[in-house]
């Protein structure tokens, strides 16, 4: 069907579904560029929904960053809604990217940006809509070299026979070379399709392609090794790292601006990358190091250019922990200087709790103050110490304190349950922190500050201290839940557990091998769709189609791993020190489990 033609059959269908507008692209800042008059295609396909997708810094970066140069076209595709999707079904319509209304199947390269593991069925539900089949093994010359990267791509094992090639580390050195090498090699026309993957990932060091590397397993089910099938390939994935200054690292000042709200209806500007802790916790400071910063000028140039191509009345300063900016105090001021008079606000969507955070509310002048956004994690001292999250409760309560002297009017606390060691104390620690909190906001305000306590079921990551641990039993998660909403006496704190169904199917996502794939697609094609939405999410049809394969979840979730095991992922996202500081800081941590046991 021509573009044309596939625009004028959408637009007939859009009164049918919800939200139109976000179906039909032509928004501000978007590129449109003639098919004709470059050298190769590619469609950064989210995922997930537009609104989730476009509130997504990553894919305006890249978006930017391929569409500077004139060689090539970059545009975009989200998954469709499930009204949309059945629509497009019912009238034998594929899904397009929202430039050009071009069919994914008639890209030559179509990159998945992974979040979140229990987003894999929307992949699934793209690659089908868009034409492309699902198995690497059954895709042509013809067809677009599938490719994934992001968080989600950690652990590659579980859609190892979807994806034709992982990347792993840094987009915006290698998806340019990746995409430049592709279609040299397409043009080459040498060999097969399989042997033109071999040579693209051959070429490299950070590109992993699942197709030429074979499990094998024990007898107890665990992995013994994976071997190659083919001796051009790499051993090991070295994690791909911007080695130039992170300023010479162009920052997306035209970003595509929305016809419809998205969650976050604003400009971003990302200050740092990586994060100067190393929470054991948190796969996020090991895969996103070493630690790299812009300069004060360049932040506050490139948001002000932002602010002049977009109009947004908000910018976000982006990193994983804001706060930790060398210059922190500096930017803020300068923001402030440069962002007042023009009506333009500030936010700092992730604080760290220390000493500063007693100045930063007289700091934050220009800041929207309709809550402050706080992730302690944990509330004592030695779980403080088994995470190795140094904070101190007195910087957050005075903190708190001085934020509400200031305007503030709402906190938001991040918690976990579910960690290793966590006992009855720990719970009772959330809940005394939030309603002391809410008690502070009394004292300064006269009535009692509203506190939401998000507690979210702990899921061992791949690449963290802790991925040999496995995840606290559903009943478990249930029973700290309750326990926290019964103790919890003070009407204006809020307890807000994540949906366990939910973080027990991340865990074995996450944690899982090859052989949870076929699950994958079987509980797909029995309708499993947008597994991260709870008004989609369908567990049971998971659960039983897990029964139905005969594949053990706990297994995969559940099991405390030996450190003498093999895990599925230990090809990808090899560092130095890599693997021998995860496992000293896995035995430290049995070490300060000992001693919190002892102390009970």
């Amino acid at each position: 069907m021509h573009n044309s033609s596939l625009k004028s059959a959408i637009t007939r269908l859009l009164p049918r579904v919800q939200m139109p507008a976000q179906y039909l692209g032509g928004e501000l800042n978007s590129v449109v560029k003639d098919h004709r008059t470059v050298r190769g295609k590619l469609c950064l396909a989210f995922p997930d929904t537009y609104g989730l997708g476009m509130s997504h810094h990553g894919l305006q970066v890249l978006y930017t960053l391929m569409n500077n140069d004139p060689q090539w076209a970059c545009e975009r595709a989200f998954t469709p809604w499930i009204d949309f999707e059945k629509e497009l079904r019912d009238a034998c319509l594929p899904l397009y990217s929202l430039e050009t209304f071009t069919p994914l199947c008639d890209f030559d390269l179509v990159g998945f940006s992974l979040q979140y593991e229990v987003c894999y069925t929307n992949l699934l539900t793209m690659l089908d809509l868009g034409g492309i089949p699902l198995h690497s093994a059954d895709r042509t010359l013809a067809h677009p070299l599938v490719v994934c990267g992001g968080p989600g791509a950690q652990n590659p094992e579980v859609l190892a026979p979807f994806v034709d090639v992982f990347v792993i580390g840094d987009g915006e050195e290698s998806l340019p070379w990746l995409m430049e090498k592709w279609m040299s090699l397409k043009e080459a026309g040498r060999g097969s399709r399989a042997d033109l993957i071999a040579e693209l990932v051959g070429s490299t060091t950070w590109a992993y392609a699942p197709q030429f590397y074979e499990p094998e397993y024990h007898a107890d089910g665990t992995v013994a090794a994976l071997n190659r099938t083919r001796g051009d390939v790499p051993r090991e994935i070295v994690a791909c790292t911007i080695q130039q200054d992170f300023d010479d690292i162009p920052l997306p000042t035209k970003p595509v601006v929305s016809f419809v709200q998205t969650p976050h209806d604003r400009i971003a500007i990302e200050i740092m990358r990586g994060c100067p802790w190393q929470c054991r916790f948190c796969q996020s400071t090991v895969i996103k190091r070493p630690l790299r910063v812009r300069s004060v000028e360049t932040i506050v140039q490139a948001a002000l250019e932002s602010y002049r191509n977009t109009g947004h009345s908000e910018i976000s300063l982006l990193s994983l922990s804001t706060s930790d900016y060398p210059d922190f105090e500096k930017l803020v001021l300068r923001m402030q200087e440069v962002f007042t008079p023009l009506g333009v606000s500030i936010s700092l969507p992730s604080l760290r709790v220390n000493q500063q955070l007693r100045s930063l509310p007289r700091l934050m002048k220009g800041v929207r103050k309709a809550g402050l956004t706080l992730a302690p994690e944990v509330a004592r001292d030695d779980m403080r110490e088994q995470i190795r999250k140094k904070i101190k409760n007195d910087d957050l309560y005075e903190g708190c304190r001085v934020a509400f002297q200031n305007g503030w009017q709402k906190v938001k606390l991040y918690f976990l349950i579910g960690l290793p060691g966590e006992r009855t104390a720990d719970l009772d620690g959330i809940v005394d922190m939030a309603e002391h909190i809410s008690k502070i906001g009394k004292e300064v305000r006269g009535r009692y500050a509203e506190v939401t306590a998000s507690v979210s079921n702990f899921v061992p990551k791949p690449h963290t201290p802790y991925q040999w641990n496995g995840m606290q039993t559903r009943e478990y998660l249930q029973e700290a839940g309750r326990y926290l909403r019964q103790r919890c006496r003070n009407r204006a704190v809020r307890i807000k557990q994540h949906d366990i169904e939910c973080s027990l199917l991340e865990g074995v996502l996450t944690r899982g091998d090859r052989r949870i794939a076929p699950a994958l697609l079987e509980a797909w094609k029995r309708g499993c769709r947008l597994d991260g939405w709870r008004e989609c999410f369908q567990p049971e049809i998971w659960w039983q189609t897990f029964a139905d394969l005969g594949i053990d979840t706990t297994w995969y979730s559940q099991r405390l791993r030996p450190m003498t095991e093999r895990l599925p992922w230990d090809h990808v996202n090899v560092k130095k020190p890599g693997r021998e500081f995860l496992e000293k800081e896995q035995q430290r941590s049995l070490v300060q489990l000992e001693v919190m046991a002892e102390q009970v």
